[in-house]
């Protein structure tokens, strides 16, 4: 099987890798991906599971998430949508809202640039590190919330 838009072959690995990837409830790193892929293909590498995740995301079947100083995640749904990241754990979820296609229309009318994409990141506390927070000022500001 081969991609028509890049003539690259839908390979056994990359097959794998990505239903491994869409079974996943959460965006996992490369190395969480890895673990699971090998139980399928033990004889697969770390390196190949990296180049794999990145022709993947190339081809739009996956997206790679790329948070600020942290660890690259990977999500199984290409469609576009939002995350929200926690800054303590770097847990990673959708934000359940839809994606706002009328502000690129918006910012493009306005400054006559050709908008081909925007990204919105949320970040915080996700909800268990907001219950196990110790520190007693974070506490406070938790219960008021």
């Amino acid at each position: 099987m081969t991609s028509d838009r890049h003539n690259i072959r839908m390979t056994r690995q990359r097959q794998v890798i990505l239903e491994e990837l869409r079974k996943f409830m959460h965006h996992p790193s490369a190395e969480e991906i890895y673990e699971v892929v090998r139980r399928r293909l033990p004889r697969i590498s770390l390196g190949t599971v990296y180049r794999n995740l990145e022709v993947l995301s190339e081809l739009g079947e996956i997206r790679k998430l790329e948070f600020g100083g942290t660890i690259k995640r990977f999500d199984g749904d290409p469609e576009d949508h939002y995350h929200i990241r926690c800054n303590l754990c770097d847990r990673v979820d959708n934000v359940p809202m839809p994606h706002l296609e009328d502000i690129e229309t918006r910012i493009h009318l306005e400054t006559d640039y050709r908008i081909i994409g925007h990204r919105l990141e949320f970040f915080g506390l996700c909800p268990e590190c907001s219950r196990n927070m110790i520190s007693p000022g974070l506490k406070k500001l938790n219960k008021n919330n």
